[in-house]
C-alpha cells in the first residue's frame, strides 16, 4: 500500500488542459505536464482495498494497486516492469482509454476515484525518457511464420507477442502507414503520433516485420497467405460504417467521419498542405455522440468552422451515477471532453430528416426533428421540425463490423449473430490455422479491449504453432465489453 491516509487527505487531481483559445490554433495534445511531486501524491490515493475491483474493470487487467505503489515510493523501473507485464502499450491507452479502471475503484463508491490513467501515462512517459523500454528479442527462433492482417492496436498486440516468442511476424496494412485507427482515426491532439512511432521502432528492432500498402485478399490472395504461413491473424477492425438513408445522403458535403478524420491526419503527417475535406468558414454538423462525433468536433474547431452542432438521437445522459449503471460497471454519463469545451452545440433527442441542397447539388442546410423513445424505438415529435444550416456533415454512427467482400469472403470463415468474425476459445476461426483478434471478431470496442484481445489471440496462435503454454490469455473470446 502507498500512504495508508492518501485516499482520505489528498483529493483527486487530474492535468489541466491547455487554454482554449491556445489549443485550436494547433494539433498538440491538449494536456499541461503533471509534475512529478503532485503525480506521487496522486498514486498514494491508491487504498488497500483488499479486493482491488480496478482490475476487474480493466479488461487488461493491469496490475493497478502494485504500480501505484511503486510511483509512490518512486521506483519507476519496477513500475514499468509491472505495467508491462500485461499492457504492451500504456501510452495508447494512457492517452485513449475512458478509463474503466476507474469507474470500478473502491475509492470511488464515496469520493472520486484514483486518478488511475494519469498514472500510468505517467509511468510509460518516464519509462520512455529513462531508457527502461528496451527491444525484447526472442530467445530463440521457432521458424513458424505468422501473417497479422490489420496493424491497429489489436494486430500489433498480437505481432509483438508473437515476435517476442520467437515466431516471424509480418504485418500487413492496407493503408500507406503503420497503425491503424492509431495513426488515421484518432486526431494528433488526442494522441501525438510520435508516440506510436516510438513503440513501432521497438517492435522493428524486435525483428516484426511492417508492410503497408498491401490489401490482402487482392494484392495478396488467400491462398499465398495460406501457402507462405503458417497461421494467420485476422485483426482488420470493424471498419464497415453505419451509414445515413435520409433524403440527400447523395449531396456534396456528407461524409462518413473516417473519410474526414484521416486526411486532416495525412495534413499532419506532410501528406497535405490542407485537407481536401475541410471546415473552415463552414457550418459543420456531427451526428453521432460517441468519441468518434468528439474527434470530428476538435478537428473542425482546428480548421476554423464557422459553427459545430453535434447530434445525438439519445436523451442527454446524467451527470451522475443512475440505479441503471451501479458500482463497479461503467456509468452512462454526460461528459465534455476537451473537443466540446473548445466550443459548438451538442443536441440530444433528434433525428435528421433530409439533406438539403442548392441547385449545383452542394449541402446547404439540414432538416430535423426532435424524437421520443417508445417501446416501437424513437418516434418524431409534432411541431418540433426545424432546419439548421450545414455545409459539411459528418457521419459518426459507429461501425456495424468488418468488411466481407474479398479477405473474410475468401477465406470461408464463419461468422456469428452480429456479422463478426466466429472464433472458439482460443480465438482461432472456423478456419484451421485462422484466428481473429479485436473489432473484426468482438464489434465496435474500446482501444483497451483491442489491447487484451490481441494478446490472447497471440496466445491462441503459440498454443496452435508449438503446443506450449508460454504467453498470457487475458480474456475468453465469448466476455462483451463494458463499454
Amino acid at each position: 500500500m502507498a500512504d495508508p491516509k492518501g485516499f482520505m487527505t489528498t483529493p483527486r487531481e487530474t492535468p489541466q488542459r491547455r487554454p482554449v483559445d491556445v489549443r485550436i490554433k494547433d494539433w498538440r495534445e491538449v494536456y499541461l505536464e503533471f509534475e512529478q511531486p503532485r503525480l506521487t501524491k496522486q498514486a498514494g490515493r491508491c487504498m488497500d482495498c483488499g479486493i482491488p475491483f480496478c482490475h476487474q474493470g480493466c479488461p487488461l487487467g493491469n496490475l493497478i494497486p502494485e504500480w501505484n505503489d511503486l510511483v509512490w515510493r518512486d521506483d519507476w523501473e519496477s513500475a514499468i516492469e509491472r505495467l508491462h507485464a500485461t499492457n504492451n502499450f500504456p501510452e495508447f491507452t494512457g492517452t485513449l482509454c475512458p478509463a474503466p479502471c476507474e469507474a470500478a475503484c473502491v475509492v470511488g463508491i464515496n469520493s472520486d476515484p484514483v486518478s488511475i490513467k494519469q498514472v500510468e501515462i505517467s509511468i510509460i512517459d518516464k519509462a520512455w525518457e529513462s531508457g527502461y523500454v528496451k527491444p525484447q528479442l526472442p530467445p530463440k527462433r521457432t521458424g513458424k511464420k505468422v501473417a497479422v492482417i490489420g496493424s491497429g492496436p489489436a494486430g500489433l498486440a498480437a505481432a509483438q507477442q508473437l515476435t517476442r516468442v520467437g515466431h516471424s511476424v509480418v504485418v500487413y496494412e492496407r493503408a500507406d502507414r503503420i497503425g491503424g485507427l492509431l495513426r488515421y482515426g484518432i486526431p494528433e491532439f488526442k494522441m501525438e503520433k510520435s508516440r506510436l512511432d516510438r513503440r513501432l521502432g521497438q517492435m522493428r528492432a524486435e525483428g516484426t516485420e511492417f508492410r503497408t500498402g498491401v490489401n490482402v485478399g487482392v494484392d495478396v490472395t488467400v491462398e499465398q497467405l495460406r501457402a507462405d504461413y503458417d497461421a494467420v491473424v485476422l485483426a482488420g477492425g470493424a471498419t464497415q460504417a453505419r451509414d445515413l438513408p435520409a433524403p440527400g445522403r447523395e449531396l456534396d458535403g456528407v461524409h462518413q467521419a473516417m473519410e474526414y478524420l484521416p486526411l486532416a491526419n495525412k495534413v499532419q503527417e506532410g501528406d497535405f498542405e490542407r485537407s481536401p475535406i475541410h471546415a473552415e468558414g463552414k457550418h459543420v454538423v456531427v451526428i453521432g455522440g460517441g468519441d468518434t462525433g468528439a474527434d470530428c468536433v476538435g478537428t473542425a474547431h482546428r480548421q476554423g468552422a464557422a459553427s459545430v452542432t453535434q447530434l445525438e438521437i439519445m436523451p442527454q445522459p446524467p451527470t451522475e451515477r443512475s440505479a441503471a449503471h451501479p458500482w463497479p460497471t461503467y456509468p452512462m454519463l454526460y461528459r465534455v471532453t476537451s473537443a466540446h469545451e473548445e466550443g459548438g452545440e451538442r443536441l440530444y433527442s433528434v433525428n435528421t430528416q433530409e439533406f438539403v441542397g442548392d441547385e449545383q447539388g452542394r449541402l446547404q442546410s439540414l432538416r430535423l426533428v426532435e424524437v421520443e423513445r417508445t417501446d416501437n424505438g424513437f418516434e418524431p415529435v409534432a411541431g418540433t421540425e426545424r432546419e439548421i444550416p450545414a455545409q459539411l456533415v459528418l457521419l459518426a454512427m459507429g461501425f456495424v463490423g468488418p468488411e466481407k467482400p474479398g479477405l473474410i469472403e475468401d477465406l470461408g470463415v464463419e461468422l456469428d449473430a452480429r456479422g463478426n468474425v466466429a472464433r472458439d476459445e482460443n480465438f482461432m476461426s472456423s478456419v484451421d490455422g485462422v484466428f481473429s483478434a479485436g473489432d473484426m471478431g468482438r464489434g465496435q470496442s474500446l482501444i483497451v479491449w483491442a489491447i487484451s484481445e490481441g494478446r490472447s489471440a497471440a496466445a491462441g496462435v503459440d498454443r496452435y504453432l508449438t503446443g506450449r503454454d508460454v504467453l498470457p490469455a487475458p480474456i475468453e473470446p465469448t466476455d462483451r465489453p463494458m463499454v
